[in-house]
């Protein structure tokens, strides 16, 4: 349920919304050489892009890395942008690869997804889909999951993209995306399960 402003949608979870308009300036007043306009697009961004980046790396240091790389290498592709693009959606895509080099790089390390409580309740969003409990509970079982299963996951049901936008921002086909999803919905039940007949 989203509120209805000037004839744009706003829904809580959407990250491709109607604020690409002021963008398509913002970029061009960068290119111009108004420095103060990136660090408008960067305001208008940030939080959504830290709560992806929370969510798929589980840890502040590593989602801070991602967005930095995130919003530099926007900066240096910025005169390779096409303004037929939504320019959320075009940063949304550096942000998902840059999420995965840096699981890539640290994939020596444990697997643990959240290790801080403090962590989720810090983690910039608007509305939690779920109650305390299963919060935790989705957390520790999206922490088990292959990284995959879990960018779909989360792309779906936390960023409430639809297919054809998953498809757009990850480059993977969208039969290949519903398997994912399905595949982490099917651990998320087993788990729940599991977890109940104990």
């Amino acid at each position: 349920m989203g509120v209805q402003a000037s004839n744009v949608t706003f829904a809580p979870w959407r990250w491709v919304i109607g604020s690409d308009m002021n963008d398509a300036d913002d970029v061009r007043a960068v290119l111009a050489g108004d420095v103060d306009a990136y660090a408008r697009l960067v305001d208008r961004y940030y939080d959504r892009c830290a709560r992806y980046a929370v969510r798929m790396l589980g840890n502040r240091d590593d989602a801070e890395d991602a967005l930095q790389a995130t919003f530099l290498r926007a900066y240096r592709a910025l005169a390779r942008y096409k303004e037929q693009d939504k320019f959320s959606a075009w940063l949304y895509r550096i942000l998902v690869n840059q999420c995965r080099s840096v699981a890539a790089r640290r994939n020596h390390r444990d697997k643990v997804f959240i290790r801080e409580e403090a962590l989720l309740l810090n983690a910039p969003d608007r509305d939690r889909m779920w109650s305390g409990e299963d919060e935790e509970f989705v957390q520790r079982v999206l922490a088990e999951l292959d990284p995959l299963l879990r960018e779909a996951f989360v792309l779906k049901y936390i960023e409430e993209l639809s297919y054809e936008e998953m498809a757009t921002l990850t480059g993977v086909g969208i039969s290949a995306l519903k398997m994912r999803v399905k595949r982490a919905c099917d651990r998320l039940r087993d788990r729940w399960e599991r977890i109940k007949d104990e």
